[in-house]
């Protein structure tokens, strides 16, 4: 396992470094997120609204291939205060160009939790991201992506119940 890791990283290491262009830029969004639980909960589950925002690099391997990595502070989970939870996630999007303005994203996401110390949420989380991006102009876009989680973020102390994050994030952002 670790063979492959170090494997991962230096190719990845080698193709950003002979990526063709370098793009920053920022972003914001609109979350509406909840929790799926398992076995479903016994209290009302509501949607909780809030917002993400993100600095981002993004790396053309050609002109329809680019990674994007992202350091991006999001307020998820449900609508009452003992479900909320706030996170750093790091989404490593693999971008495919589908049209001139036109642009799939797919890839993982690891996150932080920054909101309380003693909650019931476990410290991090693991999701998978689809998107899609459109630009409109060459400084401008807006998107929209959907996250969906893997791993369970209740704490591992309370067995009995397994809940997954789910997002959807409607966005705006500039590149430099």
């Amino acid at each position: 396992m670790k063979k492959y890791l170090l494997a991962f990283i230096l190719v990845g290491v080698t193709t950003v470094a002979m990526s063709q262009d370098t793009r920053y830029g920022v972003r914001g969004a609109l979350n509406v997120s909840n929790l799926d639980f398992t076995p479903d909960a016994e209290f009302e589950n509501k949607h909780r609204n809030g917002f993400a925002f993100a600095g981002f690099v993004d790396f053309e391997l050609s002109d329809k291939l680019a990674i994007s990595t992202e350091l991006q502070w999001s307020a998820e989970g449900g609508k009452s205060e003992e479900l909320r939870a706030d996170y750093i996630h790091l989404p490593i999007l693999f971008k495919i160009s589908m049209t001139d303005r036109l642009i799939l994203a797919v890839g993982p996401k690891v996150g932080l939790k920054t909101w309380k110390d003693k909650d019931l949420f476990s410290t991090a989380s693991f999701s998978l991201v689809g998107g899609l991006e459109y630009m409109i102009t060459d400084e401008f876009f807006i998107d929209a992506r959907v996250s969906y989680g893997i791993t369970n973020v209740i704490d591992q102390d309370l067995k009995k119940l397994e809940a997954k994050n789910h997002v959807l994030q409607f966005g705006f952002g500039m590149k430099i």
